[in-house]
């Protein structure tokens, strides 16, 4: 132990929850509350408080795993290092640099996701890198960026959220997604506001609503498209807002008008009556905010979705209000910093864009390489996997399982055995592991120190509490050692610190700008929001909405504050107040129009499957899955159906149904509830083998984020035939 309570975070969702680890009774940690953290004041859900589980050497690698004769042995450090530094060297000299591929994760800290990036286009001279965050809120990002000019998932604190009028939340279950962050809702609720939740499911959250709306999957386009319509005819648009801070309103006004309220309640199912309760509820309040998850977002044409809604808060005068906007839930543990530093295809450290030419001089020089030599933007997640062994030849995987959690999920696998060379660090031996020519054991989250940036935008420390078993290594020294094999002996620090120094530099007026954040300001300060530049004054600095004479609540740093005044710069809780991030700081109206799914039912397959979590599991299961508590709460796949299709089918609850789409077959047993459509079904997604519910996924992109459509594709379910 490295003291005896050491404040950090919980190593899963976008939450961060705040949590202490303290000495165990018999050596490791457990962990206690830390009721100081605002975002989860002391509570978390199950799987925070059994995260110290995966810390046993019982569940996890503790040596590096090399493939001798078809077989993973154990082997040192040197030969599992020199092997792969020769695998993607020998692709690099047969193919070309463009063959060597880098798979990161959105769980990896800022300084792990910032030295990948740079791995890759420093030393590898790929651009052939993603990560598994395009699988999760890229369609939310592409949108704030297309609307406002800056993506954070969360303009404001979320201690916002209770004291709004009203709350539209589109396709999230935070009740078994975000546990502790549903009481910000119950607190909406107790002080006197409303809370509209849009789920094609009666979730667990759905129960809260005062009021739920069950569109059919893959059409909440057209349901928010219905509802500015009714906006418009009621008059209840906000003119002096939109003459004001918008641009754009009269096409996206001439898009919605075409989706009256009875085309919608075809399209979507809900009806014109729900859809005018729901314009009602939003409208009334003086403030509002609309938050969206997956599942608007997981759709091949998720980025028109979202904007759809942002258009609707745009004509009601909402974002770059104090107490309202537009926010998306992020989702993996730093999926919101996982795509500011540099592992996603087309960016550089800050949420720069690779094809910037001021951008790559930049950060070229923080490098201390040509621009010239940094390559251009390269695949999409999706796309990178499926152009394994073809155009590329070698992967370099962490911290992720596309076996489990990536679309198509069983030719994703084959693509993978395909390779000519895989390497995978992890911290346990995942189904993508298990497929790999060496895998490096690597350190957890209580293990190393680093950073994180959660779905507000707040930029946290997880602090290290424990030494690392023998034979552990962080991922910063896999790269270091990677990187002296390869031939750059210097650029890859070891010090977490040492890294996050040389991020502040290279973000420095960037969108995502950190320079002004260090890890002394964060351990004492519970997190900074970015933007923070290095500048001292910042102006007015996002103060409490109700703090009186407090003058106007926030700014756009990313837009400009004044640079008056004297301390340091505090953060930026509450964007877009003052301008948006656009040229002209005005919000652009998009126009959007609907379009169906990418696979609609048909005779033979005429059901819709949508996928989400459970409470007990978080992502593909590769660590939640190795947890006995969790494992007892949620042990496995299921088939959530309406018992009407039931009966079709002759199945009883618990009865082992298939799940066949055009890609592939899945087999869980049936759960019959009323809870969900008659003409859809609903999988979990955090299991391997015969249940695998990516099997059945579609991996269509969206044309902007190219994020694949998850949430909707055509199914039929039948009796699981023995064999």
């Amino acid at each position: 132990m490295t003291a005896s309570v050491t404040p950090t975070h919980c190593p899963y969702c976008a939450l961060q929850c705040g949590m202490n680890l303290t000495p165990a009774p018999g050596g490791g940690v457990e962990v206690t509350e830390r009721p100081d953290f605002p975002v989860n004041r002391g509570a978390l859900c199950g799987k925070g408080r059994t995260a110290p589980a995966l810390l046993s050497s019982r569940v996890r690698l503790t040596s590096p795993l090399v493939r001798t004769g078809g077989v993973l042995r154990p082997a040192g450090w040197d030969e599992a290092l020199s092997r792969i530094a020769e695998g993607l060297a020998r692709t690099r000299a047969d193919h070309g640099p463009d063959a060597c591929g880098v798979f990161g994760g959105g769980g990896l800290t800022n300084e792990k996701a910032y030295a990948l990036g740079k791995f890759a286009r420093v030393v590898l001279r790929t651009s052939q890198i993603d990560y598994n965050g395009r699988f999760c809120m890229s369609s939310a990002a592409a949108a704030g960026v297309r609307a406002f000019g800056l993506d954070r998932g969360l303009p404001f604190p979320l201690e916002d959220v209770p004291r709004t009028g009203c709350v539209i939340l589109v396709g999230s279950n935070l009740a078994e997604t975000m546990p502790p962050a549903l009481r910000f809702v119950t607190e909406l609720k107790e002080n006197g506001g409303t809370l509209v939740v849009i789920d094609p499911r009666r979730t667990r959250t759905a129960e809260q609503a005062d009021l739920h709306l069950a569109p059919r999957p893959g059409t909440d386009l057209a349901l928010a498209l219905g509802m500015l319509h009714l906006i418009v005819a009621e008059g209840r648009t906000d003119e002096e807002y939109i003459r004001d801070r918008t641009s754009g309103w009269e096409e996206a006004r001439a898009a919605a008008m075409a989706h009256w309220p009875e085309y919608v309640e075809r399209i979507t199912g809900v009806s014109v009556p729900e859809l005018r309760a729901a314009v009602r509820m939003f409208c009334e309040p003086e403030n509002a905010m609309v938050l969206t998850a997956r599942g608007p977002e997981q759709q091949s044409k998720g980025t028109d979705t979202v904007g759809a809604w942002i258009n609707l808060c745009l004509a009601t005068g909402r974002p770059g209000r104090p107490l309202s906007g537009y926010g998306c839930l992020t989702g993996q543990g730093n999926g919101q910093g996982g795509r500011e530093h540099g592992q996603k295809a087309d960016q550089l450290p800050g949420y720069r864009k690779l094809t910037d030419p001021a951008a790559r001089r930049h950060v070229a020089e923080v490098w201390g390489v040509d621009p010239a030599s940094l390559p251009g933007p390269g695949r999409s997640a999706y796309e990178l996997l499926d152009a394994m062994g073809t155009d590329i030849r070698s992967l370099l995987l962490m911290g992720s399982n596309p076996v489990v959690s990536a679309p198509r999920a069983a030719h994703v696998e084959k693509r993978l055995r395909s390779l000519d060379f895989l390497a995978v660090a992890d911290v346990v031996l995942s189904e993508t592991a298990a497929l790999a020519d060496v895998v490096l054991p690597v350190a957890q989250w209580a293990e190393e120190t680093g950073t994180t940036t959660n779905l507000e935008g707040r930029v946290l420390l997880r602090r290290r509490a424990l030494t690392p078993p023998e034979g552990v290594r962080s991922d910063l020294e896999v790269l270091h050692g990677l990187a002296a094999l390869l031939g750059v002996e210097k650029g890859f620090p070891t010090d977490p610190e040492e890294v996050f120094e040389e991020l502040r530099r290279a973000s420095a007026g960037g969108p995502a700008d950190y320079s002004g954040i260090t890890y002394r300001r964060l351990a004492e300060e519970n997190g900074v929001y970015w933007p923070c530049p290095a500048e001292e004054g910042p102006g007015r600095t996002g103060e409490d909405p109700e703090t009186p004479d407090a003058g106007p609540a926030g700014t756009d740093t990313a837009a400009g504050g004044d640079g008056s005044g004297g301390g340091p710069h505090p953060g930026t809780p509450r964007l877009f107040l003052d301008r948006f991030a656009t040229e002209d700081g005005r919000a652009r109206f998009v126009p959007v129009s609907h379009r169906p799914v990418a696979e609609e039912p048909d005779d033979e397959y005429p059901v819709l499957l949508t996928t989400g979590r459970v409470v007990a599991q978080y992502q593909s299961g590769a660590q939640t899955r190795r947890v006995d508590e969790l494992n007892a709460a949620a042990p496995g796949p299921f088939v959530e159906m309406h018992p009407r299709l039931a009966e079709r089918l002759g199945a009883a609850d618990g009865d082992a149904v298939a799940v066949v789409s055009r890609r592939g077959r899945a087999v869980a047993p049936a759960r019959l509830t009323t809870a969900i459509r008659p003409d859809t079904v609903f999988m979990p997604f955090h299991w391997p083998g015969e249940g695998r519910t990516n099997t059945l996924t579609n991996p269509a992109l969206d044309p902007v984020s190219r994020m694949p459509e998850f949430k909707a594709c055509a199914v039929r379910v039948e009796a699981a035939r023995e064999d």
